[in-house]
């Protein structure tokens, strides 16, 4: 029995190794990256082109961004000071897809034209640094109720080496970006905080609403893809957005890692019309899930009122 009391003691120390060496890391339980549409996007409501790109630039930076995608359109190019903003992102360690070259509608454009022109986007894309091999609907249209279009195009995404570059969550920023320029060539005087506080609070929501969509639906939450637009808003307040999004539980991760998500797997497959075009909305759609399956804030109507009574400060008469 005296091999007994060795034996005890050893198998008691592996078991303590055994408890020393740590769980597997689990994913963190909500993901998401940014994406950024429309770049090289004209002159917005508050900055200069460039005093936008180095905002943006810098405001990622510090809120701790390691990677955003900006989707472009090179056919809305202007020159040199374009590419080089462009350049500038792709410095800062972020990526470039593609948007198309001229932003057309697919619904209400010709197959043939639609794939000459997302040529046309790969053409000055490809061999790029900071290239990525994703294309994102122009307005998130896929060809709404027409399924030979959808198809087509599909076929021609995959022949070309291109992947959907989807997204998850939408808030309509396009829409307060275009509201604020409309405001100030009127001569209204825009309270900047409270679009700012407006602009944070409609995306958060958003990605609240698409999540629990997303898990009611697919029973996960999956890595998610924000929609966002190269505007003067994001440049000013995306910080502020990151600050907000990391306060109710959300990661930011990078554009590659949301893209190799599972659910990536239902751009190819889901069966419905675009609709309001996130891949969530779809799928839910394709599970039986009745409307409504998206945001309430991209509801342009109620977006104008909040934005007339919140930024404005418009009697909600007037609003109207």
């Amino acid at each position: 029995m005296r091999w007994l009391l060795p034996f005890l003691l050893g198998l008691l120390a592996a078991c303590a190794q055994v408890e020393d060496i740590p769980a597997p890391s689990q994913p963190p339980e909500k993901r998401i990256a940014l994406t950024f549409d429309d770049a090289p996007r004209t002159p917005g409501a508050f900055l200069s082109k460039d005093e936008r790109t180095r905002r943006l630039i810098d405001s990622l930076e510090k809120a701790g961004v390691e990677q955003a995608a900006f989707f472009v359109n090179p056919g809305h190019i202007e020159g040199p000071d374009d590419e080089r903003r462009l350049a500038a992102y792709v410095a800062a360690g972020h990526v470039l897809a593609n948007h198309s070259a001229t932003h057309p509608q697919l619904s209400s454009t010709d197959t043939a034209d639609y794939l000459a022109d997302i040529d046309a986007g790969e053409a000055w894309l490809r061999g790029r640094a900071g290239y990525r091999a994703w294309f994102r609907y122009p307005y998130l249209d896929e060809g709404r109720g027409d399924k030979a279009k959808r198809d087509a195009i599909r076929a021609g995404l995959a022949e070309r080496g291109l992947t959907d570059g989807y997204v998850t969550i939408d808030a309509s920023d396009w829409f307060y970006e275009a509201a604020a320029k409309d405001a100030v060539a009127e001569g209204h005087e825009i309270d900047r905080e409270a679009l700012r506080d407006l602009y944070v609070q409609a995306h958060v929501e958003a990605a609240e609403f698409y999540d629990k969509l997303a898990r009611d639906v697919t029973g996960r939450s999956p890595a998610h893809v924000m929609l966002l637009h190269e505007t003067d808003l994001a440049a000013l307040w995306i910080a502020d957005l990151v600050s907000a999004l990391r306060a109710k539980g959300w990661t930011i991760v990078t554009a590659d890692e949301a893209y190799a998500d599972p659910i990536a797997a239902h751009a190819k497959t889901y069966d419905t019309p675009s609709a309001q075009g996130t891949l969530t909305e779809m799928v839910a759609w394709q599970n039986g899930v009745p409307a409504p399956r998206w945001y309430r804030g991209n509801d342009t109507r109620l977006a104008q009122q909040w934005f007339d009574t919140r930024v404005l400060h418009l009697p909600p008469a007037e609003a109207d």
